[in-house]
């Protein structure tokens, strides 16, 4: 391992490699700031540029803006309420609130932060489990991965905030946006209304920026426009008591982040969600969540981090993409004529283990350019609504087009963006629609999958050992909370009859 390590450190800190290392993340962070964009989209354009470098460099830019897109998609989530990366929803929750609140800078800071410390701990497992973890991946197939799905649907319940059933209906919102299409393993088109435009799905990106973007513009403009917020500088900067209060979140986050990251397909979205949800359960302040608790951004920001290079263990060990973004990767080695797998750790140690050091210095090099720079983006607030809201619905209509080249993506964004804005008028909890729609895709998938195996039997999902302790975990999560919340209503009835009988006497 040591010998490993330093091969790696000499392939990634040569001149050369440092500077295409810098440029990718810089230019991932850009890439991220810009709705519709995202880090697959970047790196399925960059790719061309990089035809002259060597491989090894070309993939070090390449991962570079992997995770330098991660963190550009918080700055907008975070500032403007527009996730740039669909792994940064989750942080609008609670980041957009600290923002209304003249505390940007505290979450641009922890977000740095925790990315940074999700990257050094998955990175330290990743070098280290790498070969067993892709064994234990290969367990998983279309019956685990329907437990996993379950497991992310009950957590749902996480953000249905005081009441379960509005959640549970936006939940099932989110599932039924994601059945528009064509049927997974059929051919019927669903809910298309004879529209080509909606064969392929309603894509998630244009549903983000509508929800999100424009429908909190919407929203805002209702209510009249806010004032530009006027925080001082050092009002802005991270105090100690909250990176005590993000410590916990964030190893747990990298945790979670780093058990879904290996799984292929699960990808830094879902990881995102389930330690937002998770943190939500456990932690102290837990009612501060969706008003800006801080807990609420280093959580998912963490998650996604170590989700994003724990995505490289299938990538690396197996050849199998572990979500989007490593699929455009994984068609990057191909080119380069590089075949990843099994052997790619014997035939190639010098690509393998300088480009997974060069993880590390390309998250320090984030550190080094976002942490200073946190205050400095969160001075964007003190710009008057009146010229921000129209920089920010025209900055989404762009993005929506670019992703497509179709004006009914924009459509899309109006659509929803009218949604957005009825959702927040009900006060109707947005994340659960969200989460739904992320996990819609997948949930019918490996439903399909395992309905196959099972020949419509679906006890099947009872014979495999992981998939009843994921099933189990479920449970414990689905209605062990009611289950705690009767105990306490009984204890406190106890006390009362305990404290009125006490009086009488």
């Amino acid at each position: 391992m040591i010998d490993n390590l330093l091969l790696g450190f000499q392939t990634a800190l040569t001149p050369e490699n440092l500077l295409w290392c810098f440029i990718g993340v810089l230019m991932g962070t850009i890439i991220g700031l810009m709705p519709g964009l995202g880090s697959t989209t970047g790196v399925a354009i960059l790719i061309p540029l990089t035809l002259t470098l060597e491989p090894v460099t070309a993939l070090i830019m390449l991962a570079g803006i992997y995770y330098g897109a991660q963190y550009g998609g918080t700055i907008t989530s975070v500032l403007i309420s527009t996730p740039g990366e669909a792994a940064s929803v989750v942080t609008t929750l609670d980041g957009y609130q600290m923002a209304r609140k003249g505390r940007a800078g505290a979450a641009l800071a922890i977000s740095a932060i925790g990315s940074f410390v999700a990257a050094i701990i998955s990175l330290a497992l990743l070098m280290a489990l790498a070969p067993p973890l892709a064994d234990l991946a290969l367990n998983f197939g279309p019956v685990e991965n329907l437990a996993i799905m379950i497991l992310g649907l009950v957590i749902v319940v996480s953000f249905a905030g005081g009441s379960m059933a509005r959640g549970l209906m936006m939940a099932a919102a989110g599932l039924l946006i994601s059945t528009v299409g064509v049927a997974t393993g059929f051919s019927d088109a669903r809910f298309t209304f004879g529209n080509i435009d909606l064969l392929g799905g309603i894509p998630f990106v244009e549903v983000m920026i509508g929800i999100f973007a424009v429908g909190e513009v919407l929203y805002q403009i209702r209510i009249g426009a806010a004032e530009p917020i006027k925080a001082r500088f050092r009002d802005m900067l991270i105090t100690k008591d909250e990176l005590k209060r993000s410590a916990g979140p964030i190893v747990r986050g990298s945790g979670i982040g780093f058990a879904l990251g290996i799984l292929p397909g699960a990808g830094s979205t879902l990881a995102s969600f389930m330690s937002y949800g998770i943190e939500k359960k456990v932690s102290k302040n837990r009612r501060l969540f969706g008003k800006g608790a801080i807990e609420g951004v280093a959580a998912p920001e963490s998650a996604n981090n170590a989700a994003a290079n724990a995505n490289f263990v299938p990538t690396l060990a197996l050849g199998i993409p572990g979500g989007g973004t490593t699929a455009v990767l994984l068609g990057a080695f191909t080119i380069y004529g590089l075949q990843p797998g099994p052997l790619l750790f014997e035939t190639q140690p010098t690509l393998v283990w300088g480009l997974l050091v060069s993880f590390f210095i390309g998250n320090v090099l984030l550190l080094i350019l976002n942490l200073p720079l946190a205050p400095v983006f969160a001075q964007m607030l003190r710009i008057p609504y009146g010229f921000l809201y129209p920089i920010i619905l025209l900055t989404s209509f762009i993005g929506a087009y670019a992703v497509s080249n179709n004006m009914f993506s924009v459509v899309l964004v109006l659509i929803f963006g009218l949604l957005g804005y009825v959702m927040k008028e009900l006060d109707m909890p947005v994340a659960p629609l969200v989460l739904g729609l992320v996990l819609g895709p997948l949930f019918e998938k490996a439903l399909v999958q395992t309905s196959a195996l099972g020949q419509g039997d679906f006890s099947i999902m009872l014979e495999s050992p992981i998939s009843v302790v994921i099933l189990a975990l479920a449970l414990l999560m689905g209605v062990g909370p009611m289950l705690l919340g009767r105990l306490r209503v009984a204890r406190r009835s106890r006390r009362s009859v305990t404290e009125s009988e006490k009086v009488d006497v």
